[in-house]
């Protein structure tokens, strides 16, 4: 199709008091991947929602590949898959009948859903414990047969919330493997996440969202030159002193950021980086303030959502109500 697969404008929607969605626009086009990258309760999951057809937004309007997410819903769900932030496998049914019961929901004849179950087996390595009960299997193993159930039906657009929560980083890396797979057969995949490596690794582009809004959009190369030059990092022995740094370092380069979870504090500089770092040890040393470390590193992600936002990305301050919510934000 021509012009973007997934296409939002305007879309908004509350739970009570609390705005989860801010009249967000979004574009993405066919056959890519697209980030949205923020922090708990930014907007994600009711977003993909939305997408998906689990809500309808209060206002705006969106579309799917070529489906209105409201008028079209049931032609609509058709052609798309989800993987949500849990794995959603009955632990009583093996893995084929998991795979199988899926194929059925979408309508498929029962001998073509058992042969598109013993595919997906084998495409995620999944064969030799395909008899077995989900039950046995391990947390890697249960996220690759819910990736593999959103498959099933051959969707023309996968969406992905937040697919690497709580898995080891050998699993991790499987579900990144997997991610740029489906990309290179033509599958556009909207991916939501918090892990700033996990977007720079794998999205085409990327919508920066927080507290229901979307700040800032572009490749991850386009984000990270916002910042421009490099970021002098410094982290104080005593990690309550990060406001004392902040002051300390003032008018030494760009806008010093605190970022609270870590003790360590970010600013952009350019030009002379060397003289900055420098004069700012020199400044620190004068304040009386010892440091713990203390580098110049290229803009990363972690400093573009920083500079952005004030806080850091996975910092789960605020969590994203249910759709049954009674509307409080509960904080961690």
């Amino acid at each position: 199709m021509t012009g973007p697969i997934i296409r939002a404008e305007g879309l908004a929607k509350r739970f009570g008091e609390v705005e989860a969605l801010r009249a967000v626009d979004l574009a993405v086009e066919p056959g890519t991947v697209f980030g949205l990258l923020g922090p708990n309760g930014a907007g994600k999951t009711t977003s993909v929602r939305i997408f998906t057809t689990l809500l309808t937004p209060d206002t705006g309007r969106a579309e799917v590949a070529g489906f209105d997410v409201v008028r079209d819903a049931v032609a609509l769900r058709g052609v798309v898959g989800l993987a949500g932030q849990s794995a959603a496998v009955d632990a009583n049914l093996t893995g084929s009948e998991n795979l199988e019961m899926v194929g059925r929901l979408y309508h498929l004849p029962r001998a073509e859903a058992k042969r598109r179950a013993g595919e997906v087996l084998e495409r995620f390595g999944l064969s030799e414990a395909g008899d077995r009960p989900a039950r046995t299997y391990s947390g890697g193993m249960r996220r690759r047969l819910d990736l593999g159930a959103s498959l099933v039906a051959r969707p023309k657009v996968l969406f992905l919330d937040e697919p690497t929560t709580g898995l080891d980083p050998r699993s991790r890396l499987d579900v990144w493997a997997m991610i740029r797979e489906l990309r290179e057969e033509g599958i556009t995949l909207l991916l939501t996440t918090q892990y700033m490596e996990e977007a720079d690794q794998l999205t085409d582009r990327i919508a920066v969202i927080d507290l229901g809004s979307v700040i800032a959009e572009g490749t991850a190369d386009e984000l990270k030159a916002r910042i421009g030059g490099e970021v002098l990092e410094v982290a104080p022995q005593d990690r309550a002193l990060a406001d004392d740094v902040a002051s300390a370092l003032q008018g030494v380069g760009g806008e010093a950021k605190v970022d609270e979870r870590a003790g360590r504090v970010r600013i952009p500089v350019g030009g002379d980086a060397a003289g900055v770092l420098v004069e700012a040890v020199r400044r620190l040393d004068a304040a009386r303030i010892r440091i713990g470390d203390i580098a110049l590193h290229r803009p990363t992600l972690d400093d573009v959502f920083l500079s952005l936002t004030g806080h850091v990305a996975e910092d789960g301050s605020v969590e994203e109500p249910a759709p049954a919510s009674s509307g409080r934000r509960r904080r961690s």
